[in-house]
């Protein structure tokens, strides 16, 4: 049978912005039988992450992420459909999902490396296990129980950076969730400002590209930042970090401003940011939400619930085709995406009446 696959076709370089032709669209013949242990799946979403572009390069400067090839297949995240099973964990028509899916139509893998997924904790829409009930909503919400140190009723404010994309859209909301009387989102469009305010219930939005970001953070955060949830890193993070509060709390989600720079992860900050950190004792420690696999499984209960209750509303962005995967990637690098960025690759009509 041949698929398609998408594989890497260039590095962008250390300090290069990725482009849709880093990635190419090839070909290739799917073998006729699967061996035992192994199960065939036709995908039907992949996802494109900011932490991807650190695996584009030769070095990913991580021990727990390892570099894409040159002219191989690439992987990610993905959702897939079970066609055929020689595993005992899996049988015909089960919905699945993994960290390592290829980037390919239909493809052969190890069903050890698989997870069952219930279409019904996501009311049928698959995709959301890519993204808020799924590992961007994970890291939000474990990243905010372990590092925001926020008390119920007792009036800390949080800012979210990156406020509209996968993670910052979820973790504002679950900072309400969690009892954070105020929440002040900043994103670069007005589009996305108004997005924040009129449906995700941020109390106010700053257009970093509009006017300065301290005077409005200054007017919007008149009681300083008790707890930051950083997904951008950069100028917009110095300036947040120099409003916080004695004792703050900094979630270290992401740096995506310093990606597409040879840094070392995280960042470290300038002299006198560091200086405020120190001097105010704000804690700001690497986060990693591979760390804490004891705490998915009631992780996504709880997101599932909060996404049932109409308490967490969910965003995405939708492009149709593997041929767009290096657009998406693209895209969702330079701030295109609402929410979680998602490419579909074949939909699933049975569950359109869940």
């Amino acid at each position: 049978m041949i698929v398609q696959r998408v594989v890497l076709n260039s590095r962008p370089g250390k300090n290069g912005n990725p482009v849709a032709e880093n990635f190419r669209v090839e070909e290739v013949n799917l073998p006729d039988n699967i061996n035992e242990g192994q199960v065939q799946v036709r995908t039907l979403y992949l996802s494109v992450d900011p932490y991807m572009r650190c695996r584009m390069n030769e070095d990913t400067g991580s021990d727990y992420i390892s570099p894409w090839q040159l002219s191989q297949v690439v992987d990610g995240g993905g959702i897939g459909i079970i066609e055929e099973s020689k595993h005992t964990n899996f049988t015909k028509g089960d919905f699945v999902t993994s960290f390592c899916w290829p980037w390919q139509t239909k493809v052969i893998l190890d069903g050890n490396i698989l997870e069952k997924v219930d279409p019904q904790l996501v009311d049928g829409h698959l995709s959301y296990f890519l993204g808020a009930i799924g590992m961007p909503g994970l890291t939000s919400l474990i990243g905010i129980q372990e590092k925001g140190h926020i008390t119920a009723e007792s009036n800390q404010t949080m800012v979210v950076s990156g406020a509209a994309g996968a993670c910052g859209s979820l973790a504002g909301q679950i900072g309400h969730l969690m009892g954070c009387s105020r929440v002040v989102g900043i994103c670069g469009t007005p589009e996305k400002c108004l997005l924040l305010t009129s449906e995700l219930g941020f109390d106010a939005a700053i257009n970093y590209k509009e006017g300065s970001v301290a005077e409005q953070l200054r007017e919007l955060c008149p009681s300083g930042v008790d707890v930051y949830f950083d997904n951008v890193g950069g100028d917009i993070s110095d300036t947040v970090i120099s409003q916080m509060n004695q004792n703050s709390h900094i979630i270290l989600c992401g740096q995506i401003s310093q990606y597409n720079k040879d840094v070392p992860y995280p960042p470290p900050l300038p002299s006198a940011v560091e200086a405020i950190r120190k001097e105010r004792n704000i804690t700001r420690e690497r986060f990693l939400v591979l760390n804490f696999k004891d705490k998915f499984e009631p992780g996504i209960l709880q997101l599932s619930q909060w996404f049932k209750e109409g308490k967490l509303k969910i965003k995405e962005t939708m492009i149709n085709g593997l041929e767009n995967m290096g657009a998406a990637f693209q895209s969702m690098m330079t701030g295109g995406n609402i929410g979680k960025q998602i490419v579909c690759i074949s939909e699933e009509t049975s569950l359109l009446s869940l």
